[in-house]
């Protein structure tokens, strides 16, 4: 079964900073294109972050650039999200997403091109 678990969310105070990370099972993980997206309370959900396989390539959304960081441990089947300089206008649940066969070097930002999506985990930063 394909699998992939959220960790890491809490409560923290604007400037603060948080590490997501999302532990997978049940595909290739090695070879899978991997995201973070995000979705506030009424709001669609957005895209954050991805890395492509072998972590050479990433892309950030503009509004989190400089502030957020993705990785990727392949021989950990994890992807991590390291959120620094919180705002609350970044509270929102936090999704991890992976995407098979992606063509090397590129990453994606469209949710419709993942294949597999985690349960979530909820962000709260207060002001």
């Amino acid at each position: 079964q394909v699998q992939l678990v959220e960790s890491g969310g809490g409560l923290v105070q604007t400037g603060g900073s948080l590490r997501l990370s999302c532990a997978s099972s049940g595909f290739t993980f090695s070879t899978s294109a991997m995201g973070w997206f995000r979705q506030a309370p009424g709001k669609e959900r957005e895209f954050v972050a991805a890395i492509g396989w072998g972590g050479s390539r990433t892309v950030y959304a503009d509004f989190v650039k400089g502030r957020f960081t993705i990785s990727r441990d392949n021989a950990k089947n994890t992807v991590y999200l390291q959120m620094n300089s919180l705002k609350p206008e970044d509270t929102a649940v936090y999704y991890c997403a992976a995407r098979r066969h992606a063509i090397r070097l590129v990453v994606s930002t469209e949710l419709s091109e993942y294949d597999y999506w985690g349960q979530g985990t909820q962000v709260t930063v207060s002001s």
